[in-house]
């Protein structure tokens, strides 16, 4: 009879841990983060880890110059502990969400108040004409250069450990060593390029971090834009393929959003070769490191 008691009480004390472990569990959940798009979320979710559930707005593939959420996207961006946006009009259908969300108090982190904003420079494909595209305007592409993400990630840790109470001190030592090891990486790669083609025609302006760290010259774009959703004239295109011309340029890179046709008809009238790079996606694998070894392999291979 004592034996049965003595049973009977151990199996009532782990009912009750097994209960306010659950209720433990249950009281603390995973913070919430959401980034606006993939490449971003990419670098997010190797700095976080599993201490926190990351989920990105724009789906993989899709432009993020164009999209724009929906009833359940909009949510669950109300709902976060934290939102990450690239910034300098990069979300263009998302912006007025994003807006509301951080007058209804959510919190923000920009990733281009962290970095050294790059600034449109003249000849580099964008009409001084354009009202929309002066000269001078801020380049939202800021992932296309590992160390300009560095910044980012050094900036993301304390702000973590403010907002979220997450210490994500060695994960950060540990990505920002990747982020200088791709860096090399990249610039021993693209050391195969003479320097007399480093030459870039891109489908829009969404080149310049990559071609300012590692010092080729931005020719020119197919349509004159910061976005993907402008229209381009005919007399922008004349100007292009003079370009093209006279800067002896080796490829036509066309992007998500150009054209196909408009790019091969440019092709074929100055004899240079069109490939195609992907500047505003993730590959199957969801790495930024497989992203950018992927995109300086492209070009390396069509200017060397």
């Amino acid at each position: 009879m004592r034996g049965k008691y003595i049973l009977l009480t151990v199996l009532i004390t782990l009912a009750l841990l097994g209960t306010l472990s659950c209720q433990s569990s249950t009281s603390s959940p995973k913070k919430s983060i959401v980034v606006t798009y993939s490449i971003l979320g990419s670098i997010v979710k190797d700095l976080v880890g599993d201490k926190a559930t990351v989920t990105i707005s724009i789906p993989n593939g899709l432009d993020p110059h164009e999209w724009e959420p929906s009833a359940k996207d909009i949510e669950t961006i109300n709902k976060a502990d934290l939102v990450i946006e690239n910034g300098l009009g990069l979300e263009g259908g998302m912006e007025k969400t994003l807006t509301v969300a951080r007058n209804n108090g959510v919190k923000f982190f920009t990733a281009s108040d962290y970095i050294t904003v790059r600034y449109v420079g003249p000849g580099e494909g964008i009409p001084s004409s354009d009202p929309d595209q002066m000269l001078g305007a801020p380049d939202p592409h800021i992932w296309m250069d590992p160390l300009t993400m560095k910044s980012i990630v050094i900036a993301l840790a304390p702000e973590f450990m403010k907002e979220l109470g997450l210490d994500i001190t060695s994960q950060t030592s540990n990505l920002e060593g990747q982020l200088d090891s791709l860096n090399k990486e990249v610039a021993d790669t693209v050391a195969a390029v003479p320097q007399d083609n480093r030459k870039l025609v891109t489908g829009h302006e969404s080149m310049g971090y990559f071609a300012q760290r590692y010092n080729f010259k931005l020719v020119g774009v197919i349509i004159p834009s910061l976005s993907s959703q402008a229209e381009v004239s005919a007399a922008d295109l004349a100007a292009l393929k003079k370009a093209i011309q006279d800067n002896h340029v080796k490829a036509i890179f066309t992007e998500f959003g150009t054209s196909p046709a408009v790019a091969k008809a440019i092709g074929d009238e100055t004899g240079v070769n069109v490939v195609e790079l992907t500047t505003h996606a993730l590959p199957d694998d969801n790495s930024y490191f497989t992203f950018m070894r992927n995109i300086t392999g492209v070009i390396t291979n069509a200017l060397k």
